[in-house]
Protein backbone atom coordinates (compact mmCIF):
# COMPACT_ATOMS: atom_id res chain seq x y z
CA UNK A 1 0.00 0.00 0.00
CA UNK A 2 2.80 2.40 0.91
CA UNK A 3 4.58 1.59 -2.33
CA UNK A 4 1.44 2.36 -4.33
CA UNK A 5 1.21 5.77 -2.64
CA UNK A 6 4.87 6.43 -3.45
CA UNK A 7 4.31 5.56 -7.12
CA UNK A 8 1.26 7.84 -7.23
CA UNK A 9 3.24 10.66 -5.60
CA UNK A 10 6.06 10.19 -8.14
CA UNK A 11 3.56 10.30 -11.03
CA UNK A 12 2.03 13.47 -9.62
CA UNK A 13 5.44 15.11 -9.21
CA UNK A 14 6.40 14.12 -12.76
CA UNK A 15 3.18 15.61 -14.13
CA UNK A 16 3.72 18.82 -12.16
CA UNK A 17 7.28 19.09 -13.50
CA UNK A 18 6.05 18.50 -17.06
CA UNK A 19 3.40 21.22 -16.68
CA UNK A 20 6.00 23.61 -15.27
CA UNK A 21 8.45 22.96 -18.13
CA UNK A 22 5.73 23.35 -20.76
CA UNK A 23 4.52 26.56 -19.10
CA UNK A 24 8.05 27.97 -19.29
CA UNK A 25 8.33 27.02 -22.98
CA UNK A 26 5.00 28.68 -23.74
CA UNK A 27 6.03 31.86 -21.93
CA UNK A 28 9.45 32.06 -23.60
CA UNK A 29 8.31 31.18 -27.12
CA UNK A 30 7.49 33.93 -29.57
CA UNK A 31 5.57 31.34 -31.60
CA UNK A 32 3.99 27.96 -30.99
CA UNK A 33 2.44 25.83 -33.73
CA UNK A 34 0.05 22.99 -32.94
CA UNK A 35 -0.07 20.06 -35.34
CA UNK A 36 -1.86 16.72 -35.54
CA UNK A 37 0.77 14.00 -35.87
CA UNK A 38 -1.50 11.02 -36.60
CA UNK A 39 0.07 8.40 -38.82
CA UNK A 40 3.68 9.33 -38.12
CA UNK A 41 6.22 6.69 -37.19
CA UNK A 42 8.77 7.10 -34.42
CA UNK A 43 11.53 7.48 -37.04
CA UNK A 44 9.59 10.26 -38.79
CA UNK A 45 9.04 12.06 -35.46
CA UNK A 46 12.76 11.81 -34.68
CA UNK A 47 13.63 13.13 -38.15
CA UNK A 48 11.25 16.07 -37.71
CA UNK A 49 12.67 16.84 -34.25
CA UNK A 50 16.20 16.81 -35.70
CA UNK A 51 15.21 19.22 -38.49
CA UNK A 52 13.44 21.53 -36.07
CA UNK A 53 16.40 21.62 -33.68
CA UNK A 54 18.72 22.42 -36.58
CA UNK A 55 16.49 25.37 -37.50
CA UNK A 56 16.16 26.79 -33.98
CA UNK A 57 12.80 25.27 -33.01
CA UNK A 58 11.74 22.39 -30.79
CA UNK A 59 8.83 19.95 -30.71
CA UNK A 60 7.09 18.58 -27.62
CA UNK A 61 4.35 15.99 -27.35
CA UNK A 62 2.51 15.79 -24.02
CA UNK A 63 -0.93 14.73 -22.84
CA UNK A 64 -3.58 17.29 -23.67
CA UNK A 65 -4.69 17.62 -20.04
CA UNK A 66 -1.14 18.63 -19.05
CA UNK A 67 -0.89 20.95 -22.06
CA UNK A 68 -4.18 22.63 -21.06
CA UNK A 69 -2.88 23.21 -17.52
CA UNK A 70 0.35 24.67 -18.89
CA UNK A 71 -1.51 26.90 -21.37
CA UNK A 72 -3.73 28.26 -18.60
CA UNK A 73 -0.73 28.81 -16.33
CA UNK A 74 1.05 30.69 -19.14
CA UNK A 75 -2.01 32.90 -19.71
CA UNK A 76 -2.88 31.22 -23.01
CA UNK A 77 -6.30 29.81 -22.19
CA UNK A 78 -7.29 30.29 -25.84
CA UNK A 79 -5.31 27.12 -26.60
CA UNK A 80 -7.68 24.92 -24.57
CA UNK A 81 -10.08 24.32 -27.47
CA UNK A 82 -7.20 23.47 -29.80
CA UNK A 83 -5.77 20.73 -27.58
CA UNK A 84 -7.81 17.76 -28.79
CA UNK A 85 -6.54 14.57 -30.34
CA UNK A 86 -2.86 13.85 -30.85
CA UNK A 87 -1.15 17.25 -30.76
CA UNK A 88 2.51 18.15 -31.17
CA UNK A 89 3.61 21.61 -30.07
CA UNK A 90 6.43 23.25 -32.03
CA UNK A 91 8.10 26.23 -30.34
CA UNK A 92 10.25 29.04 -31.70
CA UNK A 93 11.97 31.84 -29.83
CA UNK A 94 13.87 34.17 -32.14
CA UNK A 95 12.26 34.27 -35.57
CA UNK A 96 8.47 33.85 -35.21
CA UNK A 97 8.15 32.28 -38.67
CA UNK A 98 10.72 29.50 -38.17
CA UNK A 99 8.45 26.86 -36.56
CA UNK A 100 5.71 27.39 -39.15
CA UNK A 101 8.21 27.40 -42.04
CA UNK A 102 10.07 24.28 -40.94
CA UNK A 103 6.87 22.37 -40.23
CA UNK A 104 5.31 23.44 -43.56
CA UNK A 105 8.44 22.27 -45.42
CA UNK A 106 8.26 18.93 -43.64
CA UNK A 107 4.55 18.53 -44.40
CA UNK A 108 5.11 19.33 -48.11
CA UNK A 109 7.82 16.66 -48.28
CA UNK A 110 6.12 13.96 -46.19
CA UNK A 111 2.38 14.69 -46.12
CA UNK A 112 2.16 13.27 -42.60
CA UNK A 113 1.13 16.10 -40.28
CA UNK A 114 -1.65 18.67 -40.32
CA UNK A 115 -1.25 22.15 -38.87
CA UNK A 116 -4.14 22.84 -36.49
CA UNK A 117 -3.39 26.32 -35.20
CA UNK A 118 -0.71 28.45 -33.60
CA UNK A 119 0.09 31.17 -31.14
CA UNK A 120 1.99 34.30 -32.12
CA UNK A 121 2.90 36.57 -29.22
CA UNK A 122 -0.12 35.44 -27.22
CA UNK A 123 -2.67 35.60 -30.06
CA UNK A 124 -4.36 32.51 -31.49
CA UNK A 125 -3.78 31.90 -35.22
CA UNK A 126 -5.83 29.58 -37.39
CA UNK A 127 -4.18 27.03 -39.71
CA UNK A 128 -4.36 29.35 -42.75
CA UNK A 129 -2.66 32.19 -40.90
CA UNK A 130 0.08 29.83 -39.72
CA UNK A 131 0.56 28.87 -43.39
CA UNK A 132 0.89 32.54 -44.33
CA UNK A 133 3.40 33.01 -41.51
CA UNK A 134 5.43 30.15 -43.00
CA UNK A 135 5.59 31.99 -46.35
CA UNK A 136 7.16 35.12 -44.85
CA UNK A 137 10.82 35.72 -45.67
CA UNK A 138 13.33 35.01 -42.93
CA UNK A 139 14.20 37.66 -40.39
CA UNK A 140 17.64 38.14 -42.00
CA UNK A 141 16.09 38.67 -45.46
CA UNK A 142 13.61 41.19 -44.08
CA UNK A 143 16.39 43.08 -42.28
CA UNK A 144 18.56 43.18 -45.42
CA UNK A 145 15.60 44.45 -47.47
CA UNK A 146 15.00 47.17 -44.89
CA UNK A 147 18.67 48.12 -44.92
CA UNK A 148 18.64 48.28 -48.73
CA UNK A 149 15.55 50.45 -48.68
CA UNK A 150 17.22 52.79 -46.19
CA UNK A 151 20.50 52.93 -48.13
CA UNK A 152 18.94 53.81 -51.50
CA UNK A 153 17.72 57.29 -50.47
CA UNK A 154 21.06 58.03 -48.82
CA UNK A 155 22.92 57.09 -52.01
CA UNK A 156 20.57 59.27 -54.05
CA UNK A 157 21.09 62.16 -51.63
CA UNK A 158 24.87 61.84 -51.95
CA UNK A 159 24.56 61.91 -55.76
CA UNK A 160 22.34 64.97 -55.65
CA UNK A 161 24.72 66.78 -53.31
CA UNK A 162 27.78 65.86 -55.41
CA UNK A 163 26.21 66.89 -58.74
CA UNK A 164 26.45 70.69 -58.22
CA UNK A 165 30.03 70.42 -56.98
CA UNK A 166 31.00 68.30 -59.99
CA UNK A 167 29.19 70.67 -62.34
CA UNK A 168 30.98 73.66 -60.77
CA UNK A 169 34.35 71.93 -61.22
CA UNK A 170 33.59 71.14 -64.88
CA UNK A 171 32.47 74.75 -65.48
CA UNK A 172 35.64 76.19 -63.90
CA UNK A 173 37.76 73.77 -65.94
CA UNK A 174 35.96 74.87 -69.13
CA UNK A 175 36.52 78.55 -68.27
CA UNK A 176 40.21 77.90 -67.64
CA UNK A 177 40.53 76.08 -70.97
CA UNK A 178 38.71 78.89 -72.80
CA UNK A 179 40.88 81.54 -71.16
CA UNK A 180 44.05 79.68 -72.12
CA UNK A 181 42.91 79.61 -75.76
CA UNK A 182 42.05 83.34 -75.93
CA UNK A 183 45.04 84.76 -74.08
CA UNK A 184 48.48 84.57 -75.63
CA UNK A 185 50.96 82.64 -73.56
CA UNK A 186 52.87 84.87 -71.19
CA UNK A 187 56.43 85.58 -72.16
CA UNK A 188 58.97 83.66 -70.21
CA UNK A 189 61.10 85.91 -68.00
CA UNK A 190 64.49 86.72 -69.35
CA UNK A 191 67.36 84.81 -67.80
CA UNK A 192 69.32 86.87 -65.34
CA UNK A 193 72.84 87.73 -66.40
Amino acid sequence: MAEKKKVEADKKALKAATVEQLTDRLRQASTAVLADYRGMTVAQMQDLRRRLRGGGAEMVVVKNTLARRAANAAGLGVLEKELTGPVAMIFGRDDPAIPARLLSEYIRANRKMVIKSGILQGRLLDANTVGQLAELPTKDVLLSRLLGALQAPLGNLASVLQAPIGQLARTLDALRTQKEKTEPPAAAPAPAA
